[in-house]
């Protein structure tokens, strides 16, 4: 009705003689008091809105990532790493050890399934720090052929694509790949999460940072983690098909990689299943003092920590390794049934 105030409007605190009160938010929803009723209904509170979830996720319902679905919680999947580049900081790129590239990453994809891998993730540009950006046009080159190449060969295992260009996650799922992993997920542009709702694939959310500027580390990951989710919801991405990924060894000096592991609990307030990829990296060679190819047992301690801490899916290098820690940190965490069960 004209003249009278929108009741969603703010007002202004006007007990500051100064004239320097705050316009503060309209309260909405509130149940008012029953004392009539007594007990509970005397007091008033707030009621969730008609429109809003609950805001408490329950634990992260299963996946289906192309052929195969993602119980989450019943045991730790591992994700083996294709790097199809000539500059990966961990010395496995396919490009860089000469012969066909495709070949190559058939064959150890196939060893990688054999050795227990649940899917495989391909990348055809390096992302360590300081790495030389590579344009679209090469980028399609490298992974989609092999891609292909995986599909035919490996129909049942599921693949993802490693990349930060809408363009190249176009030509990689039209090649067969099913889902998208973002190591810049954290990005105000939306544009990878945008390709992942017109498919309707999952979402690997990962957060980065251009320089390892913190005031308050974790709390910061998750702030910036819950905005990409929220991004990626309003993309078109459902809910149960988005991961988060706090990004080890991406945009944080060493010294925050280990606070990012000791408190890496705290990313389950997210309500999201967990990937952590922590393997080779810089981090573990510095603390070891170690080459990148002497730096498996600094990663499967980290994978026996991620997944104490409820991890759900580790990316790494050296599958079997993995699988096997995985295993025996999944029979302590998750329970064992000596009868050969879980």
């Amino acid at each position: 009705m004209s003249g009278q105030p929108d009741p969603a409007a703010p007002i202004r605190d006007t007990a500051d003689l100064a004239g320097l009160g705050r316009y503060l938010p309209r309260e909405r929803g509130v149940v008012p008091p029953d004392p009539g009723r007594g007990g509970g209904a005397a007091t008033s509170s707030f009621a969730v809105p008609s429109d809003s979830s609950p805001g408490l996720p329950g634990w992260p319902a299963p996946l289906a990532i192309g052929p195969r679905t993602f119980a989450w919680g019943s045991r730790t999947f591992l994700m083996g790493i294709l790097n199809v580049t000539p500059d990966s900081f961990s010395g496995d790129g396919l490009v860089a050890a000469g012969g066909d590239p495709v070949r190559a990453a058939v064959a150890l994809a196939r060893s990688m399934v054999a050795q227990g891998a649940d899917l495989l993730d391909v990348g055809g540009e390096s992302s360590r720090p300081g790495h030389t950006p590579v344009s679209v046009l090469d980028e399609v080159t490298r992974v989609v052929p092999v891609i292909r190449a995986l599909r035919a060969a490996l129909p049942e295992t599921p693949l993802s694509i490693d990349t930060t260009k809408p363009a190249v996650a176009e030509a990689a799922l039209a090649a067969g790949a099913h889902l998208l992993n973002d190591v810049w997920g954290v990005a105000a542009d939306a544009g990878l999460a945008r390709v992942a709702a017109a498919h309707g694939v999952p979402l690997i959310v990962m957060h980065n940072r251009a320089e390892a500027r913190y005031v308050n580390l974790v709390p910061e990951i998750l702030a910036d983690l819950q905005r990409a989710l929220e991004r990626a919801l309003a993309a078109g991405v459902a809910w149960d098909r988005l991961i988060v990924d706090p990004g080890f060894g991406f945009g944080k000096a060493p010294h925050h990689n280990m606070a990012l592991l000791r408190d890496l609990g705290s990313l389950r307030l997210l309500g999201r299943p967990i990937l952590l990829g922590t393997s080779r990296k810089s981090t573990l060679g510095k603390v070891l003092d170690l080459p990148a190819d002497l730096r498996v047992e600094a990663t499967l301690a980290t994978t026996a920590l991620g997944i104490a801490a409820g991890v759900d899916m580790l990316r790494v290098h050296d599958v079997g390794p993995n699988v096997r820690a995985a295993r025996m940190a999944d029979a302590v965490v998750r329970g064992w049934d000596p009868d050969g069960g879980a």
